[in-house]
């Protein structure tokens, strides 16, 4: 299990990047993150709405509702132009954040060996 503050700081660029693949309703997106971490991440539907209607307040991802044959409709979320652009801007800076924890923790490690 993941460091709280961790997957709290993480959970709009990973909503942002799946949406950029398809439109999902909630619990799919909580299936996706769960099934493509290996359940290491184990989001919780109470962590990921939150944050998806954050993101939908500020414009970022933009919902419709989806009659189902059997069941209740569905709330379906898709990525906006903005959030695709804040997506770009926090991959960008995601990169440049883990080259730099990749570069002080190869340092670490080399002064353990």
């Amino acid at each position: 299990m993941f460091n709280r503050e961790l997957v709290k700081g993480s959970t709009a660029i990973l909503i942002l990047q799946l949406l950029k693949e398809r439109e999902m309703y909630g619990y799919e997106l909580v299936k996706e993150m769960n099934q493509r971490s290996e359940n290491t991440l184990q989001m919780k539907e109470g962590t990921l709405y939150p944050s998806l209607h954050k993101l939908e307040r500020q414009g970022y991802v933009l919902s419709y509702w989806e009659k189902q044959e059997k069941g209740p409709d569905r709330k379906y979320y898709k990525l906006s132009s903005e959030g695709a652009r804040l997506l770009n801007d926090r991959v960008s800076e995601w990169k440049e954040f883990s080259s730099m924890m990749n570069k002080m923790l190869k340092k670490e490690f080399a002064n353990e060996e």
